[in-house]
């Protein structure tokens, strides 16, 4: 009865461990600096941070960065399927298959229209009337 958890017991230590190890690892071999301000900065590129770093970026940007990965994948599902293509048409299975990825590049071009009409892909939606700072000069507030 008890040897049918042991290997749930053993899978349970082992990721307990492949957590907790990597921590411990690096506490103990990671170079101990001062703490001094260029060390604080935001980051250290050369660049002097402006402003904040709790900056609310706009919803926008994120669907943005959705619509691209969706559609980074879909071409990461073309590839393989125009890399056997030649067999599924030496097999008489070309027209099945050939059907099946344009539905699913018809699917997909569906949702690129639809996020399109609904204006998600415009990096500007508003006119700023009091803009100052960096942002000023773009023409945005004319």
């Amino acid at each position: 009865m008890h040897t049918d958890y042991i290997a749930v017991i053993i899978f349970t230590a082992l990721a307990i461990g492949l957590l907790i190890g990597p921590l411990v690892i690096q506490h103990f071999l990671s170079p101990r600096h001062d703490k001094s301000e260029a060390k604080q900065m935001s980051y250290e590129c050369g660049e002097v941070p402006e402003g904040s770093a709790w900056v609310k970026f706009n919803v926008r940007f994120y669907i943005i960065a959705l619509v691209f990965i969706i559609f980074d994948v879909e071409v990461l599902f073309l590839f393989p399927w125009a890399v056997v293509y030649q067999d599924f048409i030496a097999s008489g299975q070309g027209f099945l298959v050939l059907a099946e990825m344009l539905l699913f590049v018809l699917i997909l071009t569906i949702g690129f229209a639809y996020v399109w009409v609904k204006g998600d892909l415009d990096w500007v939606k508003m006119k700023l009337k009091y803009a100052h700072g960096r942002y000023s000069d773009l023409g945005i507030d004319k």
